[in-house]
């Protein structure tokens, strides 16, 4: 009869229940910032007589690995491109909610404008940490999905089951992340009508700014108050809850403490975005038509984008 260690079995039933468990991660700010567990990149310390460990480019030097500095990159990435959004929304909101007045505002724009469209600060500003954000942030999502199927195993489980649990070690999806992605179409349009076509057919964008804007309202409304409304509404939300993060300042848990801090984060999403659409969308989107030749060439720029006679 065959003789069987009772603690070999019962560590083959450990590691046979261990790797059962459902690997769905906790829901915590630790997701998107710094994590409670050991990052696997980290430099360990070499043991007694051992040479310590080379790492690429020199980067882990610090005992620090791939999430501490995609979670920097995406972090100060946003602080520069928060430079060209305050620009931004003075020259198109806050100007003209002062102002009163398209024409007035277009004076202002046609100002600044110049210093953040111009090579090279228009990548420096603009391009280069923009495809920063939203790259670093993908590459955090990957890597952390990576860390939860070496640290759940599940080697020796069936395929069905394997391939079951890789669609469940995905980090959760928190509000910042989800309108982050929904921001990337929003923001590519406006870049698309406001910037590449102009380029495209004219050789730049001098001749496209507040009036452009307006004269689009007046024309094609559906398209521009319904884009419009969705970008303000999504970037606001964005920035407002990414900076109380980068602050952290979400809320975490459900006491009284959470609750206090959700409304103060989601009230001033409401005002950042009630003032930016008073500006934005109540004055240059109800400044009207252009006007002669001015609106003929605005006409053939919004002809090349596609859906904008919906």
């Amino acid at each position: 009869m065959e003789d069987r260690n009772p603690r070999a079995m019962a560590s083959q039933e450990t590691l046979a229940s261990m790797q059962q468990i459902d690997p769905s991660p906790v829901d915590s700010p630790y997701y998107e910032d710094e994590k409670p567990f050991p990052d696997p990149d980290s430099a360990s310390p070499p043991a007694q007589g051992a040479l310590p460990r080379s790492s690429t480019l020199g980067l882990s030097g610090g005992g620090h690995g791939a999430v501490y500095y995609l979670t920097r990159l995406q972090r100060y990435s946003s602080y520069v491109f928060a430079a060209y959004t305050t620009a931004h929304i003075t020259n198109t909101s806050l100007l003209p909610l002062l102002t009163r007045s398209v024409p007035v505002s277009e004076n202002y724009l046609l100002l600044t404008r110049p210093y953040y469209q111009s090579f090279p600060f228009e990548h420096l500003l603009i391009t280069l940490p923009l495809a920063t954000h939203i790259l670093s942030g993908l590459a955090l999502r990957i890597r952390r999905r990576n860390q939860n199927l070496a640290r759940y195993g599940g080697g020796n489980l069936p395929i069905a089951t394997r391939l079951q649990q890789r669609w469940r070690v995905w980090p959760p999806v928190s509000w910042e992340s989800a309108s982050g992605y929904m921001l990337v179409p929003l923001v590519g349009s406006h870049i698309f009508v406001n910037r590449l076509i102009p380029w495209w057919y004219e050789g730049g964008s001098s001749s496209v700014g507040l009036e452009f804007v307006s004269h689009g309202f007046a024309k094609h409304p559906f398209v521009a108050w319904t884009g419009y409304l969705a970008l303000l509404g999504v970037g606001t939300g964005h920035i407002v809850w990414g900076a109380a993060r980068w602050l952290g300042l979400t809320p975490v848990g459900k006491d009284k403490k959470a609750k206090r801090r959700w409304w103060a984060v989601n009230g001033a999403w409401a005002v950042t975005a009630a003032v930016w659409m008073m500006g934005g969308l109540g004055v240059v989107g109800r400044g009207g038509k252009a006007e002669g030749w001015i609106a003929k060439g605005f006409d053939e720029l919004y002809a090349k984008v596609p859906f904008v006679d919906l």
